[in-house]
């Protein structure tokens, strides 16, 4: 299941190096360098904003290979927070029309949380590769059930969830609140096509065996589920109560970022970054 633990993203030895090389190709003392990004925290976030450190991101076709997804999108964002404050609204997309929302000093003041901004970072990155489990559980007397599923399955996810003990459900609050803001920051067009058709606005047929939902229903699942792990006992132990908080609170907002991301800077690449 999905990560719940959240401190300080802690950059490899191949991101240190990358940050480095990248940033700052002419220094000498390369290790030195290196052992102050990781103590210093400022230091280390004047890297990560470094434009030579976006532009590499974006020109090398090969840089999954040579970073880690957490640093890969640490470094949107932050971009992203730079970006936003520069233009004075937002775009909200329905199925027919895209909607100017005057809300870029909200959206930006959120992302000045790092706590949040570091959570954002590590849970796109668990969307790159997804994960396939098999849990059996007892039925009756001697009678044992098992189940096989994806955490990107949002409704096994959610049949779990009743049965499992309390104690285990923080993570599949996470998961399932993370999903749907994934699902409607990275691939709203999806969440949208997948419910109504993108001319007439009129509703898709169900189709037997597959469950739809409408991007509005994300959006309610998404908030509902971060309220249940801001309130679980285990996300107060991990301090991850007032990121799950926010983004119940703010969920709206959280999602436009990921929106500004896909936008200006994944575009066709979006499918090549999440498997």
């Amino acid at each position: 299941m999905s990560r719940v633990s959240l401190k300080h993203l802690r950059l490899s030895d191949r991101d240190l190096d990358f940050l480095v090389d990248t940033a700052s190709p002419e220094v000498t003392n390369k290790p030195k360098l290196k052992q102050i990004i990781r103590e210093d925290e400022d230091f280390r976030n004047s890297f990560v904003t470094d434009d030579k450190v976006f532009r590499k991101l974006m020109d090398d076709e090969e840089i999954s290979l040579k970073i880690s997804p957490t640093l890969f999108f640490e470094v949107l964002l932050r971009k992203a927070v730079k970006d936003l404050a520069g233009v004075s609204y937002t775009v909200e997309r329905t199925s027919t029309m895209r909607i100017p929302v005057f809300d870029t000093k909200e959206v930006v003041e959120i992302l000045t949380k790092e706590s949040l901004l570091l959570y954002l970072a590590d849970m796109l990155s668990s969307f790159t590769k997804i994960e396939s489990y098999a849990i059996s559980f007892r039925v009756g007397k001697g009678i044992w059930k098992k189940i096989r599923f994806n955490d990107l399955d949002i409704h096994s996810l959610m049949s779990l969830c009743g049965a499992v003990e309390d104690e285990y459900r923080l993570g599949f609050y996470k998961r399932i609140a993370d999903i749907c803001l994934f699902i409607l920051g990275i691939f709203p067009d999806y969440a949208e096509r997948d419910y109504r058709y993108p001319f007439s606005g009129q509703l898709r047929p169900q189709i037997r065996g597959k469950v739809k939902i409408s991007p509005e229903e994300y959006e309610k699942e998404g908030r509902r589920f971060y309220k249940l792990a801001a309130e679980h006992q285990s996300a107060r132990e991990l301090n991850l109560s007032e990121v799950f908080w926010t983004l119940h609170g703010n969920f709206q907002k959280a999602k436009k970022p990921l929106n500004f991301i896909t936008e200006h800077y994944l575009n066709y690449k979006r499918q090549k970054c999440f498997v």
